[in-house]
């Protein structure tokens, strides 16, 4: 399993966005990267490094992939048919922990992570402990029973800062959410614009 040792925040500060959209990122008061050199770091990118940083943007916000598993799912989404970047997109949206996320039952990617690690997760009914399980639509992902009045639980589903897709059928009374379809690029309600097709070239290289 991988294990990220950087603060998640200082991922908002490299790429000098608030990917998260969260009221607490210190890019909302710091526009600069981190580090003691972190406000000379200015200067046109090259195509490469337009290509890099979108890779890095769409890696990090979901939080703990690594990049040998990042550049698995860039395989099989061409392999896939239709449009490179969109698959990239609907596979990473497939992902357990993006999903419950996206419903509302923890507060950010990194806490969907643990959340799952942990047991408190089923989906149709079975426990299931791996983050990058790929949920199929008509899949119903529940928070078990006796996980449901975990404080995070609560407050999350409480959160103002951001809305559950219409692609997740979320019922914060019994905890359950369905995954009704895989979506499509316009229809991720990321806090910041992605680039996948930049991903897709800079793996194609």
């Amino acid at each position: 399993m991988s294990k990220r040792h950087e603060a998640k925040y200082k991922i908002d500060r490299r790429l000098g966005q608030n990917i998260w959209g969260r009221p607490k990122s210190p890019v909302n008061r710091r526009e600069y990267g981190p580090g003691q050199h972190g406000q000379r770091r200015k200067g046109k990118p090259s195509d490469f490094g337009t290509q890099l940083r979108a890779k890095q943007k769409l890696k990090g916000y979901y939080g703990s992939i690594s990049e040998k598993q990042f550049r698995r799912y860039y395989a099989e989404a061409i392999r896939l048919k239709g449009d490179s970047g969109e698959n990239l997109v609907g596979l990473l949206e497939r992902r357990l922990d993006a999903v419950i996320y996206r419903a509302k039952f923890v507060p950010t990617v990194f806490a969907a992570r643990q959340f799952i690690n942990h047991g408190h997760i089923t989906v149709n009914g079975k426990r299931v402990n791996i983050a990058s399980y790929q949920v199929k639509p008509g899949d119903v992902i529940a928070i078990k029973e006796s996980s449901r009045q975990l404080a995070i639980v609560i407050e999350s589903a409480a959160l103002a800062e951001r809305d559950v897709p219409d692609y997740i059928d979320a019922d914060h009374t019994k905890s359950t959410a369905t995954y009704t379809r895989t979506p499509t690029l316009s229809d991720v309600p990321y806090a910041v614009q992605m680039e996948p097709n930049l991903v897709i070239e800079f793996y194609s290289r």
